[in-house]
């Protein structure tokens, strides 16, 4: 396994061929492997075998490049386990109603995994977690199977670092942090990874490894959650964040620039770091500090909602009844990625004051199916047009995708909010533009 692994002459197959796995897999057939896609959608598959990618800010012809190589193979059957050398899991982690882990697509996607390895092999979890799950839901699992681990499977740890939209880092540009359960796996799972990234990082556990990712979010939302509650504050002084954050920018050593939104977004940030505070928990530790941080992010769109409402009451228009157009589905920039949107949560807080309330993104024409918001299953983004934008009492800024026209909102607009600080660059009328 090692020496076909390093030759790049093996097989590597990915369970889970979502954001974070359709480009993992992509990059072991670019890099000679063949690569399976295993996903229990039928579609994706289906999609990938006719040359099509599902993901917008993955280039179709990255698949059908892939396709036409003969290395790149989809399938739901998990029967073709049995013929690869390695065998990544690249499955959600999701909290539950409660701000709890919930482990259920690793549990299910592992029990439907192990009936199918045979000896040989590295299996690598790749989803964000708390320290111990690998030792706890997969080790447990393939040892029940009858294999020992470190001799006859390899069971790693390698978190996810995908950044989409991130132009400047892709999947394989990224330092890969791998961590394995016995010194063997750790060989096996540094191979794996070498095959294909530029730099592997080695760790001395999936303990370590798993921390690590979540060290990494939770610094993010600590001090998104910081700069947030400072928005608050600086704009009850009438003090403008964005030009104090420019100014602190300024400091070459000590500082690094974080910036305020409507609330947070993504599969990582507003997720992971309840994954630490739960299994502290055992241990007897209040993490109140991650806990505080998530408690002001998770404030910010009833703050973007009160805003909204002072703005319109101060020109004689009560929310309930308004027009209110929320510009930018996506939970981030120049993406289709709706996980955790915070442009839901206001959605859904404006249509419980009265309001009519639309959306328009350019990325998501149409919103999916989600865990969390499937009464907006269906809803369809408006076309852009100015008879559309007049017809509006309110726009919302909640994404600051580079698609849309700043100058024709500006031109067409009777009032902005703008959370992203989007409208900065653009000359407009005193009082078109509040920021939230």
């Amino acid at each position: 396994m090692l020496e076909k692994l390093k030759s790049k002459q093996g097989s590597v197959g990915v369970v889970g061929l979502g954001y974070v796995g359709l480009p993992l897999l992509l990059a072991y057939a670019k890099a000679g492997f063949r690569a399976v896609g295993i996903d229990i959608d039928p579609g994706k598959p289906e999609a990938l075998l006719a040359g099509r990618s599902y993901i917008k800010h993955i280039p179709g012809e990255h698949v059908s490049e892939a396709l036409a190589s003969g290395r790149l193979e989809a399938t739901t059957d998990f029967s073709i386990i049995k013929t690869l050398d390695a065998i990544i899991l690249c499955v959600p982690t999701p909290l539950d109603e409660h701000f709890e882990p919930d482990l259920s697509y690793v549990v299910n996607t592992v029990e439907a995994v192990v009936p199918h390895l045979k000896a040989g092999q590295v299996l690598s979890l790749e989803s964000t977690t708390y320290p111990g799950t690998t030792d706890e839901e997969v080790v447990t699992r393939v040892e029940k199977a009858g294999f020992k681990v470190g001799t006859e499977i390899h069971v790693v740890y390698s978190p996810e670092r995908e950044d989409p939209g991130n132009t400047k880092f892709s999947a394989t540009n990224i330092p890969k942090v791998v961590g394995g359960i016995t010194p063997a796996c750790l060989e096996a799972g540094v191979a794996l990874y070498e095959a294909a990234f530029e730099q592997v990082v080695p760790v001395s556990s999936c303990k370590v490894a798993e921390l690590t990712k979540l060290l990494e979010n939770i610094y993010r939302a600590v001090n998104i959650g910081l700069v947030n509650e400072l928005k608050v504050a600086a704009d009850k002084m009438g003090i403008d964040i964005w030009e104090v954050i420019r100014a602190a920018s300024t400091k070459p050593f000590g500082f690094t620039a974080f910036y305020p939104g409507p609330g947070l977004g993504g599969h990582c940030i507003p997720i992971d770091p309840f994954y630490l505070t739960w299994k502290a928990r055992e241990y007897g530790v209040h993490t109140r500090f991650i806990e505080l941080a998530g408690e002001i992010n998770r404030s910010m769109p009833n703050y973007v909602v009160h805003r909204t409402m002072e703005a319109l009451n101060s020109r004689g228009k009560p929310v309930k009844g308004s027009r209110i157009l929320l510009m930018g589905l996506a939970y981030k920039a120049n993406v289709d990625d709706m996980r955790e949107s915070p442009t839901f949560a206001l959605l859904d807080g404006f249509k419980s004051l009265g309001a009519e309330v639309s959306f328009y993104d350019p990325h998501v024409p149409v919103v999916g199916p989600t865990r969390e918001h499937m009464n907006w299953a269906g809803a369809r983004s408006i076309e852009w047009s100015e008879e559309t934008i007049r017809s509006q009492d309110c726009i919302v800024i909640s994404t600051h995708h580079a698609a849309f026209d700043l100058g024709q909102l500006a031109a067409w607009s009777d009032l902005i909010i703008d959370t992203r600080n989007a409208m900065a660059s653009i000359d407009t009328p005193e009082g078109l533009v509040i920021k939230a």
